[in-house]
């Protein structure tokens, strides 16, 4: 049976305010107007008689301290600017096809969840997806809590079982936990009804744990065949996302030869620490929030646009 299969390098390697100007100068563009821009509510203009309605300065005062906090976080964290703030989520939700060339024979008549690398979009954004569980590090859910920036993550029972815990933090602070197996196997080596056990079977834990069953799944290393998309159906899975790019604390690396983001790009990181990486998770997400923002992506909720 014919598998689809990722790059070597991938398989090696898996084993929001909308501001674009440096912090110094947002910082002081907050202290001396309020960063105030079309549409936002200012101080009444002279002659035009007392304050207006208690609402306006309040909701003013507001913006304006969440701009100092941004601000703040992002130097906080040693980040080169604050990050984007994602659009609304889309009223009607794009159609998600599999990507030419990862299709499995009968993908549309049997209805199978499509693989796919990038979400089809307009807006200049990219989705952050982290995988495994193994590192479970507290400064990584409070930078990304004060930074307002969402993830998917993508468990592995065998690498979260020793602190459920800590992902129950991470889906509290408004991120999406997903289904990644159970022991993190080859699928196209099993058989269907051992892929299925795997998928089924963290189903089971993530409903357990975390209160649902994911629609979504990713296939350890990229790499499925037929089964195993008929096995994800069978255990509720409608989705099946890889990555288009992936972060590393020191390195990008990218599946187009062009080696650059696009729209909708759905990008790769993991749960990895010091012991594995040369730096930690903070740092990875340095790397990445510092690249996104510079060439003006926002970070926006995969989950959004399913």
């Amino acid at each position: 049976m014919r598998h689809v299969g990722q790059d070597d390098k991938y398989r090696a390697s898996c084993r929001s305010l909308a501001v674009r100007c440096p912090l110094a100068l947002l910082a002081a563009a907050a202290v001396l107007t309020g960063c105030s821009g079309p549409g936002s509510s200012g101080a009444a203009p002279a002659g035009q008689g007392g304050p207006g309605p208690a609402k306006a300065p309040d909701a003013a005062s507001a913006r304006l301290a969440e701009q100092r906090r941004m601000v703040a976080a992002a130097r906080k964290w040693r980040l080169d600017q604050v990050p984007l703030t994602a659009p609304a989520p889309p009223k009607v939700k794009p159609r998600i096809t599999a990507r030419a060339g990862f299709e499995v024979d009968h993908q549309e008549d049997e209805n199978l969840p499509p693989v796919f690398t990038t979400v089809p979009t307009d807006k200049k954004i990219v989705f952050l997806t982290i995988d495994d569980g193994a590192e479970k590090d507290p400064r990584f859910l409070a930078m990304m809590r004060e930074l307002k920036v969402p993830y998917t993550a993508f468990l592995s029972n065998y690498l979260v079982k020793d602190d459920y815990g800590y992902f129950r933090k991470s889906q509290a602070y408004g991120n999406t936990l997903d289904n990644h197996t159970l022991t993190h196997p080859y699928l196209p080596g099993l058989s269907y009804e051992e892929q299925r056990q795997e998928i089924c079977g963290m189903q089971d834990v993530m409903e357990k744990q975390y209160g649902r069953r994911p629609e979504v799944l990713r296939p350890p290393y990229g790499d499925y065949n037929q089964d195993t998309l008929r096995a994800a159906k069978s255990c509720g899975i409608k989705y099946a996302p890889i990555w288009n790019e992936e972060v590393f604390v020191d390195h990008w690396e990218y599946r187009e030869d062009d080696r650059r983001l696009r729209k909708g790009d759905i990008v790769l990181t993991h749960f990895r620490g010091p012991n594995e990486w040369n730096g930690t998770m903070v740092d990875d997400m340095r790397r990445f929030l510092d690249k996104v923002t510079r060439e003006g992506y926002a970070v926006a909720r995969l989950e959004d646009y399913l």
